[in-house]
């Protein structure tokens, strides 16, 4: 097991880091694009994951030159999201970590997914009751790459920032993560990579 004794505090991102749900969303994307002229592809969209869904469709609106409300596009995907009605698995690797410290230390997810998405799959997925935090982007005023999330988070547990550790999937994650001054192990295909704050 991952050796975490030097935190004091644990998060975890959702999707594609502690829930296997990304498929889901880049289901209702998909169907998304196709409704507001926009081009689907599915590496630009899950490299943006952890960005707020408005965030992701400000940056396919300004790649696509297509003129949108991008909260309206937000709005339109949750909804298709939900009529998906998907059931996802937690993530083996990530979810015995969550298993072997809970308890031990306070744990929390910080996620880019608006506030009622996020407790429905933690919800199904067992994990919402167990939680010491959770920060959505309906908490924060800066969604990730910012900080603000995982930052927000650690104050909620009452740790302090730097000795939190944070578990996320992409690199927009991994910057929120160093921006909270905190490290950081990547989940890739390869397992858990370890990327410490720059300066540690």
């Amino acid at each position: 097991m991952l050796n975490l004794d030097a935190y004091a505090g644990i998060i975890f991102d959702m999707d594609g880091t502690l829930v296997d749900s990304v498929g889901g969303h880049l289901d209702a994307w998909q169907q998304v694009c196709g409704r507001f002229g926009l081009h689907f592809d599915g590496d630009f969209i899950h490299a943006l994951s952890g960005m707020p869904s408005w965030g992701i469709a400000e940056k396919m609106l300004a790649r696509d030159a297509v003129d949108h409300c991008p909260r309206a596009i937000a709005e339109a995907k949750y909804q298709a999201w939900l009529a998906l009605d998907h059931h996802p698995d937690l993530i083996d690797p990530t979810y015995r970590v969550f298993q072997h410290y809970e308890g031990r230390v306070p744990i929390a997810v910080g996620t880019g997914a608006i506030r009622p998405c996020a407790e429905l799959i933690l919800a199904r997925v067992g994990v919402l009751d167990r939680l010491s935090a959770l920060v959505t982007s309906s908490d924060v005023a800066r969604g990730k790459p910012d900080g603000e999330t995982f930052h927000s988070a650690a104050v909620t547990m009452g740790v302090e920032p730097r000795r939190c550790v944070v578990f996320e999937d992409t690199q927009v994650g991994v910057d929120a993560a160093h921006d909270a001054a905190m490290d950081c192990y990547w989940v890739g295909p390869a397992g858990l990579e370890f990327r410490p704050r720059p300066g540690h």
